[in-house]
């Protein structure tokens, strides 16, 4: 299964193993298995009880305690239980932002109000999405910026965002220009740092002779690999100051 690897704005390297098809599908028809044992039991129990839909507060009562419910089923799962259905929780598998963070509940509410053109209306349109797309992402993951990734990962995210912590502790930051670098930018220059390739040194020159034009940066401190070190730690430290 491919990884999909992330720079974060704190320049802390996430990555993440998108869940498979057949794993959210699986998370799925447990969900949907465990709704229809809802239901079913809730009938049967009002059923007994002699309580049917005659008047209007009774099938008011009934829409409420059981429709509802199931319709927001999904999305009261993902907002409360930090992108988890219960199939989602026994799949191991949890739905994040493409970043590796927390979705809002305006991307949990995309995620579900397009769930309908994903299956139900397109007849699986976003299966075929899910199977095109690097990180295996519906329509309603595109559109909220969100993936479903393997639970393991997850963890992971979280405990090494607190790795790089000691940058705040009196570090001066020495190229304010390192702030116009992108993420991208930021990652090539980390790569080549941590090559092993015999012609390290020739990339590590070119590499910082290219970034020193491209911020206008006539003077350097040390050599070329240490130019681009504290170039790192440099847009590390903006990074952690805009938290």
């Amino acid at each position: 299964m491919a990884e999909s690897t992330i720079i974060t704005g704190q320049f802390v390297r996430i990555s993440q193993t998108p869940a498979s098809l057949g794993e959210r599908m699986l998370a799925l028809i447990i969900d949907y298995f465990l709704l229809f044992i809802y239901v079913v039991g809730f009938s049967v129990m009002m059923a007994r009880s002699g309580i049917h839909a005659s008047s209007g507060f009774t099938f008011f009562f009934l829409f409420a305690v059981i429709y509802l419910p199931v319709l927001f089923y999904s999305l009261l799962c993902e907002v409360f239980n930090r992108g988890q259905s219960f199939g989602k929780r026994l799949l191991n598998i949890r739905v994040v932002k493409a970043d590796g963070s927390t979705p809002s509940l305006s991307s949990y509410l995309l995620r579900w109000l397009l769930f309908p053109i994903d299956l139900p209306i397109t007849g699986g349109l976003g299966v075929l999405v899910i199977l095109l797309t690097k990180n295996h992402q519906r329509l309603g993951d595109l559109a909220a910026g969100t993936m479903v990734i393997k639970e393991k990962n997850y963890r992971k995210i979280q405990v090494s965002l607190d790795e790089y912590d000691y940058l705040t502790k009196g570090y001066r930051p020495v190229y304010p220009v390192a702030t116009d670098l992108s993420l991208e930018q930021i990652n090539v220059i980390n790569k080549t740092l941590a090559s092993g390739n015999k012609d390290r040194a020739r990339r590590v020159k070119l590499l910082a002779e290219k970034i020193r034009s491209l911020l206008s940066i006539k003077q350097t401190e040390g050599n070329d690999e240490k130019f681009l070190q504290t170039l790192l730690r440099d847009y590390q430290y903006y990074a952690l100051e805009e938290i």
